[in-house]
């Protein structure tokens, strides 16, 4: 079996601290190279019945990423009014998407109805499918943060709205909307947690039956 040296297990849990969500992006364009290295490691990852359910689609044109802002912006609105009081104006403080910076975008969405995979799995949870396409994000986001590139996810958005502005296959289902560039500063603590929205557990709870 193989096994990583103590050294490497470090350094793995430091790039788990320092994976932070990024909000605050500078425009530095991301070498394509650079790009295609990172996202390769949605080959890598795990799919139920080996699926590999995940649909990458590029948010590149003025027309495509002006639709998925305006999307943003009247979802955020509409969250902040379900705010008052403190929770409000902290709410109001925040810089919930890196949209209007990053150089590059993508909308990942999961294939509802692929046939890879020969449906191995997915009679009793269906949902693994999309659990699959969550999985391969999270390999894609430790991959960037190694090179130095920050990912910010957005998820203040109308998934059909920008489902069917991207004029994607309508049985694919809309997961994530990724602003991915070179972070203007990198901290391992969350901005979320800096600001005063909320704070990380101390412990996590495992319960026993």
């Amino acid at each position: 079996m193989r096994t990583f040296s103590q050294a490497f297990q470090e350094e793995f849990r430091d790039l788990l601290k320092w994976r932070r969500d990024v909000r605050r992006f500078r425009t530095d364009p991301v070498p394509e190279n650079l790009l295609a290295e990172a996202l390769d490691a949605f080959r890598l990852a795990p799919s139920v019945g080996l699926s590999e359910p995940w649909r990458i689609v590029r948010v590149e044109s003025p027309q495509a990423r002006a639709a998925a802002l305006a999307n943003f912006e009247v979802a955020n609105a509409d969250a902040l009014a379900t705010y008052d009081g403190a929770d409000a104006d902290t709410y109001a403080s925040l810089k919930l998407s890196g949209m209007r910076e990053a150089p590059v975008q993508l909308a990942v969405f999961c294939d509802e109805t692929g046939l890879k995979g020969k449906g191995l799995g997915r009679a009793t949870m269906p949902e693994m499918l999309r659990y699959s396409v969550v999985s391969a994000l999270t390999l894609f986001w430790l991959e960037a943060r190694a090179k130095g590139l920050g990912m910010g996810w957005v998820s203040v958005l109308d998934p059909d709205k920008l489902t069917r502005d991207l004029d994607v296959p309508a049985d694919w289902a809309f997961v994530a909307y990724l602003c991915v560039g070179w972070p203007e500063t990198v901290d391992e603590t969350p901005e979320l947690e800096q600001l005063g929205w909320e704070d990380r557990s101390t412990a996590l709870e495992v319960l026993e039956r």
